[in-house]
């Protein structure tokens, strides 16, 4: 395949930077400062890099104003920017291998029912079942379900082996990787003389703007409610979220993440990986969860929080794990009763000394 390339001033203007140098510089490609050549732009963003960048044979680098100026005994070729990272991240797009082809592969299956946009690609062996809606310049990879009801945006990107069941709806520009399954049935029993009955879940799934999810999630719909994930959203690989939950704008989680039912999680928050929370609990928004901590109760003001033991050497970490559980072991009541006499003897021996004084 022929790589496209583009003129320095031409990639400076998608970012909104100033080129400095050869303007008609032909670049092919993104690249790391250590593997760069000179067909190739690479972006330092920060000090630490300047010894890395200055040995890189990168054609152009991305850089600050404040970078170009002890770089340029070195470089030549730059574009400035106040966020080199961010310029980074839209030129990616830019370099990005794009699915350009359209139309409906023969080994699909659609119902009759369907309206898939004329813009969309639907690849081999997709199932799109009754009264589903498909938009305009969507990507659905084969051997994708897409269940009765379901309804899919403008310009979005379904991976392979992907199930959307569940009537669930999918808003413009959402990314969702292989093996995920959305609006599956949700993880509902009610108990009763030893057994478990089963609820049927009778809500959906909605899926807001830019909503990015990971390989081999679910997001299970609701009992009665819908599980909602609002815009912006961003979802790592192998994340649970269970039915009727609801994720704030611009949230992000990481890899290994469990949600329980009908949680409610504000807007930008991080969830580092494998965090655990329980269900049917509130957390504010902009709040941060360092990874495989345990949420056990509502989060009500923002911040970072934290649960579990760091780690430590492995002989370390077995006796604070003996000391943790002794100290487990002990009633509150008789620290309590020891804090209270330890205080008693301080304050005895304070108004001793003003009495010798």
């Amino acid at each position: 395949m022929i790589s496209k390339q583009y003129r320095l001033d031409e990639l400076a203007k998608q970012v909104q930077g100033e080129p400095v140098g050869q303007s008609d510089l032909k670049l092919k490609r993104l690249a790391s400062l250590e593997n760069a050549s000179s067909d190739d732009i690479a972006f330092v963003n920060a000090d630490k890099f300047l010894d890395l960048a200055r040995s890189s044979k990168a054609g152009a680098l991305i850089v600050t104003e404040q970078l170009r100026a002890q770089l340029q005994d070195v470089h030549q070729n730059f574009i400035v920017v106040a966020n080199p990272y961010l310029a980074f991240a839209i030129l990616t797009h830019t370099f990005e291998r794009k699915h350009e082809q359209r139309g409906i592969e023969s080994s699909a299956y659609i119902h009759p029912s369907a309206m898939i946009s004329d813009s969309a690609y639907i690849g081999h062996f997709v199932c799109i079942g009754e009264n589903c809606v498909v938009g305009d310049d969507t990507v659905i990879l084969s051997h994708t379900k897409v269940d009765d009801g379901v309804e899919i945006g403008k310009q979005c990107f379904i991976d392979s082996h992907v199930t959307l069941t569940g009537e669930c709806t999918l808003a413009d520009r959402v990314r969702i990787h292989a093996n995920t399954v959305i609006g599956g049935e949700g993880f509902g029993f009610a108990p009763y003389q030893g057994k478990w009955n089963r609820i049927a879940q009778l809500g959906s799934v909605r899926i807001g703007n830019d909503v990015r999810i990971g390989s081999n999630c679910s997001v299970d719909r609701g009992a009665l409610d819908d599980t909602v994930i609002e815009d912006g959203v961003i979802i790592d690989n192998l994340v649970q979220i269970a039915h009727n939950v609801k994720v704030g704008a611009n949230t992000a989680m990481a890899a290994k993440c469990g949600v329980a039912g009908s949680t409610v999680i504000g807007k930008n928050c991080v969830f580092a990986g494998a965090v655990g929370v329980v269900g049917h609990i509130n957390i504010a928004d902009n709040v941060t969860v360092t990874g495989m901590s345990m949420v056990t109760k509502s989060i009500s003001e923002a911040g970072s929080y934290s649960s579990g033991t760091p780690m430590l050497e492995t002989a370390q970490w077995k006796r604070a794990a003996i000391r943790f559980k002794q100290l487990a072991d002990v009633p509150l009541t008789q620290f309590a009763k020891k804090l209270d006499h330890i205080q008693a003897q301080i304050e005895s021996l304070e108004s001793t000394f003003k009495l010798r004084k």
